[in-house]
Order: structure tokens, then C-alpha cells, then sequence
């Protein structure tokens, strides 16, 4: 494997980690191995008419325009890329979303009660709360409902991996800085090998994304690129 494949070796490392001997490769199993695809839902890709926007309104939207072109021109193909290999070779697809049982949202943790952007109230039924059908799950492909961060957390993911028999999860979603990481570390407190995709993830900028990468590197997961992880795939 060429040198520029394994450049995340050296990349996404923390003050923690600048002096770190570089990590193994990673040693993937088939039959242990899962995709794990985080609330990438229809509410986070929508978009208003932006010449029905008040001032306000479009600075909002301008905002949020390079999040959109993430998405667009990165992130989905790089998880619609995920989902045919895995898919094609056989291991396991999960995916998690964010949707309450309630049509009120009483069933919401704290964290989705707060005023702020994330007070979403999200429907278990609702189109906005549905996977985007690029990406839709296929068959059996299990999805777990959650109305906390950690798909772990509010869920009996942590289970059914268990009785899937998998110990090694590739991550993709958003936001990176919250859904994802939150799994993440759930993940990684539970034992589980975790490697993050670092173009099939987003957060709401840039600078965030690679900020949050920075951080749970090394301690909590790997993380790479599609085409990094591409030739450790079984």
C-alpha cells in the first residue's frame, strides 16, 4: 500500500498525539465488521427558496451553504460509495436516526428540549425524519431510532451489534461534532474498534469538522478517508 494511502497516519493528530510512533494498520474481519450511518436525514438536507428569505433568513441560508456543497459534492458519494462495497461484499449495514415516538416529543432527551438549533422535533413517521433515498436502507439493513446523540445511548444498538457478532464499526453521518462523535466515544467506551470516514462525515462548517476530528482521533477511533479505507476492506 503506497505511502499516500496511509497518509492518515499523520493526519487529524491532537497536541496529545504529535509525537506518537504512527498506528498499525488496521486489521479487518469479515463477519466482525459493520457501516454505521448516522442521521443523515431528509430535515438536514432540505432547503427553503431563498428568494422567499428575509435578510435574516438568507444570512442563515449563506451560512449554511457550504454544509449543503459538503453534502452534495462529498459526503453522499462518498457513503453511497460505502454502501455499495459493503453491500456488494457482504457485511453488515446499520443505520441510526433521530425521531421521537411521540408526535409532541415528549419522549426527547434534554439535549433535544433545549431552545436552540437542536430543539428539532422529528416524528418517527414524518418525511423529515426519513433516510434520504439516495441512501435508503436496503432489505434487512437494520435502522435504529434514537432521540439522544449517541446512537448507543438511546437505543439497543450496542446489542445487536453484540449479537451480530461485530467488533469493528466504520462511521459516516453528521454532524461530526455531535451525533458522530457522540456514537463514537460510545463505541470506543464499549469496546469497539471505530474508524471514521472523515469525507462521509459533515459538520455545520469546516472548522468544526476538523476541529471535533482532531479531537477524537487516536483515543476514540481512526480516522481516514474513503479511499484510505478502501484497500483494508475484506
Amino acid at each position: 500500500m503506497s505511502e499516500s494511502v496511509k497518509a492518515w497516519k499523520r493526519a487529524f493528530r491532537s497536541l496529545y498525539y504529535q509525537d506518537a510512533p504512527e498506528p498499525a494498520d488496521p486489521k479487518l474481519e469479515r463477519g466482525r465488521l459493520a457501516l454505521l450511518v448516522i442521521d443523515v436525514q431528509n430535515v438536514y438536507l432540505k432547503r427553503p427558496d431563498p428568494q422567499s428569505l428575509d435578510a435574516a433568513g438568507r444570512a442563515a441560508y449563506d451560512a449554511w451553504t457550504p454544509f449543503h456543497e459538503r453534502m452534495r459534492t462529498t459526503v453522499m458519494p462518498t457513503i453511497e460509495r460505502l454502501l455499495e462495497r459493503f453491500r456488494r461484499d457482504g457485511h453488515e449495514i446499520l443505520f441510526a436516526r433521530i425521531a421521537c415516538q411521540t408526535r409532541d416529543g415528549r419522549d426527547r432527551s434534554l439535549s433535544q428540549k433545549l431552545p436552540g438549533w437542536n430543539n428539532l422535533l422529528l416524528p418517527k413517521d414524518d418525511w423529515e425524519s426519513q433516510i434520504p433515498a439516495a441512501i435508503a436502507p436496503q432489505g434487512d439493513e437494520i435502522v435504529a431510532t434514537k432521540s439522544t446523540d449517541s446512537a448507543l445511548t438511546g437505543t439497543n444498538l450496542r446489542l445487536m451489534l453484540h449479537n451480530l457478532g461485530i467488533s469493528q464499526v466504520i462511521c459516516c453521518g453528521i454532524f461530526t461534532d455531535q451525533c458522530v462523535s457522540s456514537t463514537v466515544r460510545s463505541l470506543a467506551d464499549e469496546s469497539f474498534a471505530v474508524i471514521v470516514v472523515e469525507d462521509g462525515c459533515a459538520a455545520a462548517s469546516e472548522r468544526l469538522h476538523r476541529n471535533e476530528l482532531e479531537i477524537i482521533n487516536r483515543i476514540y477511533c481512526h480516522v481516514m478517508s474513503g479511499d484510505e479505507l478502501m484497500p483494508y476492506l475484506p
